[in-house]
């Protein structure tokens, strides 16, 4: 249906789908139908929401918008996507004078500075956030109400940066947003990627990857800098001096400002863009080689295109680690020429820069840095890497095998042979360091015997003969120091792959930095027992926990306003926005029977708004009066996503088997999936698969109606999360114990008042110890059991009957696709059983944990009450707690706040 939309001149009909980019909703003319842009001007003043006189910024911005939409955005006619560009690009105006000033008082200042380095920064939409944390919120509105339009709608028109996945970059941004807010000056490091991961589409049930072009209609939240560029080289030859690289690239900046909460720092992502050194080789086109021509820009193109290129190719792993040197290199360059900018001793530079590698992606820093020092710069090797192991720190964020990159000493030696050069003299220098600590641990070791089958070749040596009749050449005995070495070795053998040398980055990173941190208590304690344990001999005080967090600004203050509102006028103001302490002081109001009603309103009102994104992405109607159980992260074995489809399929066959009558007595729900399985993930892809057959089954079984209902949404990201999030009652964080190393969407879960059912693993524990145990849904082995229980899983036959019963009917097609989904049977059950991740182990608990669950639901005044207490009690989780204890702990960075603008006349 066409709708009128406001027009530079005449008023015209457009129809709805007037972007290419899908529908778009087109502003409906108000009362003065066919106003020209200029004529805004003249309407009313608007009213700001903090109940001051409009003043001269608030006209200040109203021209700036005016500005921008005349000359930047230069529309044929106005809707919210055009407005939304207005807007943007006048906040963006503002935020570059934030963020040049901030730099200018830093540099005047010669502050410490810490430089975050992340494959990742999951940054979602900025509008809301940027004007919220400048305070212009209410202002911006109020100048969107002369075109007929609220700044939420607008907001909804921008697309997510899609620089990240999962947790891992949601946590960096939640970081940098932390680390703007308490002014300290720092900055965040990472790749300018085109296409992102990839969009999500479902098609027949299947994850379809598509490409993410969020870039293709610019950005207003990044300022290109052309001046600012560094070559970054690949291959080539190095003489153990020096390098000469066969190939490079161009690294060209790109600035993020990052705004503080009611603060005048504005803080800085800087993005890396590559470029070909030449742009197209001339001389090759005009002999024919076409693609030669433009071989080098399709070369620097692949660096920047995709995060995380699918490494199942040669090529894509080299890809990988082209990546991760691209963005480091041109990051340390940059710092190094920062600092070189006002000091001449590289000797300070601990003094004034500290680079945080977030998990192992960034950890060639430790090669680059080193290079850059000796090399580049001139310094003796000792003097070098004593600047290196005080300038580097170490985030560790998993113990999944995977995400611990162990890079082949053949690939290293071609894409970087100078920095294998460099690993393998770290290495030697670091075992040659700790030989006497491991010669005195070898001594002090019981005598172990030899192996049966060394004493039955000794003595069988008399009569062991080749064909030749020659005595084969006898075994030298193993030297158990040098045996024990291995253990601490940065290069080791690769053990599925006779002869294959493998770089071990997370062992380099421990050796070259000055703090290695896990991301909550239990995972910190693990890296330090499981994966780390010869290390922590040789250095214990290196090793930290920073129990992660979120930023409460945007996963509760932004995301959530209702609810917000309501806090806000139960603790007297708004200051538990940067003071997530002052959540505690709800913990008497979840004694308030009315004040539980009015949290319910809300919880309600969230939930309608979820409703309504599901029917629109999806086709299928849900009730608000069903309890709303939520699953969103990355798909993935360990996750567990494939326990929660299992439970579903019992709970929709006894739903099936019960009477009439007993169906009046189920707790309806809705349960919510949403993540991304990764393109070269097999089985993860199957777990998609099946939840949306699955929700395809149950969802139109008309005996089931509103009692169930399955629901996958496509595309999982941040602007999906913040309309989840709010809604949800009951979310779920069953990882294995022992295999997620922190999480934060149960932070934000948490934040939010909805229940948690979980394993005692990563930050669930310290959870559960802030909101009191009883108030979560525990279940499921313990960390310290899962070892014993995996090596035992051939033998196990304690199946649950209503486990083996949910596996039939998918193995007898029940739920289509039987083919397709036998890897999944295979894995949980059968003669080849490989349930590495314990899903039939903890199955039984699991159901108990979610009769439970069922069971309080009935009494909603008792599960508001909880709710509340799972707000008012986990204040913990706020990023600002986590980056204040790094920046005491490991960074020693101070705050720095810009003074404020001195007032115009």
């Amino acid at each position: 249906m066409p709708v009128l939309a406001i027009h530079l001149g005449a008023p015209r009909l457009l129809p709805d789908s007037c972007s290419r980019l899908g529908s778009r909703k087109s502003i409906r003319a108000p009362a003065r139908s066919g106003l020209r842009i200029r004529a805004v001007l003249d309407l009313p003043k608007p009213t700001i929401t903090n109940g001051t006189s409009p003043d001269k910024e608030v006209e200040a911005l109203r021209a700036d918008v005016l500005h921008e939409l005349r000359y930047r955005v230069a529309p044929q006619s106005i809707n919210e996507a055009k407005l939304y560009e207005s807007v943007a690009w006048s906040v963006h105006n503002r935020l570059v004078e934030g963020l040049d000033a901030t730099n200018d008082h830093w540099r005047e200042q010669d502050v410490k500075q810490v430089y975050y380095l992340s494959a990742e920064f999951l940054m979602g939409r900025t509008l809301t956030s940027a004007v919220h944390n400048l305070g212009l919120g209410g202002a911006y509105g109020a100048i969107l109400k002369d075109y007929g339009a609220a700044l939420e709608t607008v907001a909804s028109e921008e697309r997510d940066a899609a620089l990240g996945n999962g947790g891992l970059g949601r946590l960096a941004a939640c970081f940098l947003d932390s680390m703007a807010t308490l002014d300290l000056p720092g900055w965040g490091y990472g790749i300018r990627y085109r296409y992102g991961m990839f969009k999500q589409v479902i098609r027949e049930g299947y994850q379809i990857e598509v490409p993410d072009y969020w870039l293709d209609e610019g950005n207003p939240w990044e300022v290109r800098r052309p001046d600012t560029t560094y070559r970054v080289g690949f291959a080539g030859t190095s003489d153990g001096a020096s390098w000469t690289p066969g190939d490079e690239v161009i690294a060209e900046a790109y600035d993020v400002p990052i705004p503080g909460y009611k603060t005048t720092t504005v803080g800085s992502l800087r993005l890396w863009n590559a470029k070909p050194v030449a742009e197209f080789d001339l001389d090759a086109f005009n002999v024919g080689d076409y693609d030669g021509a433009t071989g080098a820009k399709r070369r620097a193109d692949d660096i920047t295109a995709v995060l995380y290129p699918n490494d199942a190719t040669e090529y894509g792993k080299e890809l990988r680690l082209r990546q991760q040197f691209f963005f480091v290199s041109a990051s340390l360059q940059d710092t190094l020429a920062r600092y070189l900018a006002t000091h001449s001793d590289l000797a300070g530079l601990p003094d004034k820069a500290v680079f945080q590698m977030n998990d192992t992606h960034p950890t060639i820093a430790v090669a680059e840095l080193q290079r850059l020092l000796t090399d580049v710069h001139g310094l003796a090797w000792d003097e070098a890497w004593a600047i290196t192991t005080k300038s580097l720190a170490y985030t560790n964020h998993t113990v999944m095998p995977e995400a611990l990159e162990k890079w082949p000493v053949a690939v290293l030696q071609k894409l970087l042979p100078r920095h294998m050069e460099i690993i393998q003299r770290i290495n030697d220098e670091w075992l040659a360091s700790i030989r006497e600590h491991v010669e005195a641990k070898v001594a002090k070791a019981p005598a172990r015997p030899a192996p049966a089958e060394e004493e039955a070749d000794e003595a069988d040596d008399e009569s062991d003969t080749t064909a030749s009749g020659k005595k084969p050449a006898k075994k030298a005995p193993l030297d158990p120091v040098e045996e024990a070495l291995k253990e601490y070795s940065i290069v080791q053998e690769n053990p599925w792959k006779a002869g294959e040398m493998l770089v071990n980055m997370a062992y380099l990173a421990v050796v070259g930095s000055k703090a290695v941190n896990g991301v909550a208590a239990i995972h910190s304690e693990i890296i330090k027992t499981d994966l780390f344990p010869q290390f922590v001999e040789v250095f214990p005080s290196k090793f930290q926990n920073k129990t992660n967090g979120v930023t409460l600004r945007r996963w509760l203050a932004y995301c959530n306003p209702a609810l917000s509102a309501l806090i806000t006028e139960a603790l007297g103001s708004d200051a538990w926005v940067k003071d997530a302490g002052q959540l505690a002081g709800l913990e008497p109001r979840a004694e308030d029977p009315a004040f539980r009603a009015r949290w319910r309103e809300v919880k309600t009102t969230a939930k309608a708004a979820l409703a309504a994104r599901i029917a629109e992405t999806t086709g299928y109607e849900v009730t608000t009066d069903a309890m709303f159980d939520i699953q969103v992260k990355r798909i993935h074995e360990y996750k567990r996503q494939l326990l929660n489809a299992i439970s579903l399929i019992v709970r929709y066959q006894e739903i099936k088997a019960m009477s009439p009558e007993e169906r009046k007595k189920v707790v309806p729900r809705v349960s919510v999936f949403g993540g991304k399985a990764a393109s070269a993930y097999y089985m993860a892809k199957k777990i998609v698969k099946l939840v949306g057959a699955i929700g395809a089954k149950v969802n139109t079984d008309p005996e089931i109606g509103d009692l169930l209902k399955v629901i996958f949404l496509p595309n999982y990201n941040v602007s999906e999360a913040e309309v989840i999030i709010p809604a949800a009652e009951l979310s779920q964080h069953i990882s294995t114990g022992g295999t997620e190393a922190s999480g934060t969407s149960n932070m934000k879960f948490a934040l939010n008042g909805c229940l948690i059912i979980g394993t005692m693993d990563g930050a669930n524990i310290e959870i559960g110890e802030n909101t009191g145990l009883e108030n979560l849904f525990i279940f499921g082995e313990a960390a310290e059991d899962v070892p014993r229980l995996r090596a035992e899983r051939k033998d196990f036959t304690d199946y649950d009957p209503r486990y083996t019963k949910a596996l039939k009917a998918v193995k007898d097609g029940e739920f289509g696709d039987a083919d397709y989904f036998e890897d999944l049977n295979a894995v949980t059950r059968g003669p080849f059983c490989n349930d590495w991740f314990l899903v039939a182990n903890d199955f039984a608990t699991y159901m108990d944990a979610q009769r439970r669950v069922d069971e309080l639901y009935g009494d909603q005044e008792e599960w508001t009450r909880r709710s509340i207490l799972y707000t008012a009690r986990n204040g913990f989780f706020s990023s600002d707690r986590t980056i204040n204890e790094y920046a005491k702990d490991i960074w020693g960075v101070t705050p720095a706040p810009p003074p404020a603008p001195t007032p115009t006349a």
